[in-house]
């Protein structure tokens, strides 16, 4: 059921080391971006992939992976992402994506969530140190990063608690929580 998908596609931030994902599965996920809707068909998406260890390491320092965890710099070595996917528009096309990025970073997180993996989206980037480390021509702006592999954490998705804090957090066992907005609360009028 779709409703499931969504719900299993959470942001994960540590993942299984041991597990690989190869090219071909980073090709068939930005395929399924590809497709999907893009304002005024102008389509200026352009996509790096990374399932090499070298160039992942080359990725993972110009990345910040949780803000609400002040005690924590993100996925220690055996917990990092085994595969990367930058997301870039190419101004040659069209100076701003609109929204494209989000349809197309949310349907690669789906579309990996369906083939069992998991994934988190990082908006905050160090681009230009990513960019001299990837050697990304200027014509490319560095929109979003989606980190992805196979979870080795679990994320549940709570109410919002009394005080009213959005603010994700983990508990002793490490269990990551996501506050989430009740329906009845977002729907106005």
């Amino acid at each position: 059921m779709f409703r499931d998908l969504v719900v299993s596609t959470r942001s994960h931030r540590r993942f299984d080391g041991r597990t690989a994902i190869d090219r071909g599965t980073l090709e068939e996920l930005v395929d399924l971006a590809r497709l999907s809707a893009s304002g005024g068909n102008l389509q200026p998406l352009k996509y790096i992939l990374s399932c090499d260890s070298a160039r992942n390491a080359a990725i993972f320092p110009h990345l910040a992976w949780a803000a609400y965890l002040k005690d924590w710099d993100g996925p220690a070595e055996g917990e990092r992402p085994a595969a990367y996917i930058v997301i870039l528009c190419d101004k040659r096309i069209s100076a701003a994506p609109g929204c494209d990025h989000g349809i197309a970073a949310q349907t690669i997180l789906l579309g990996a969530t369906a083939k069992g993996l998991r994934g988190c989206l990082l908006g905050s980037i160090k681009r230009e140190a990513l960019r001299s480390a990837l050697a990304i021509p200027e014509h490319f702006d560095i929109l979003l990063v989606a980190a992805l592999g196979k979870a080795a954490e679990e994320v549940r998705i709570d109410k919002i608690p009394a005080d009213g804090s959005i603010k994700y957090w983990r508990d002793a066992a490490g269990v990551h929580h996501v506050p989430k907005r009740s329906l009845g609360e977002i729907i106005v009028g």
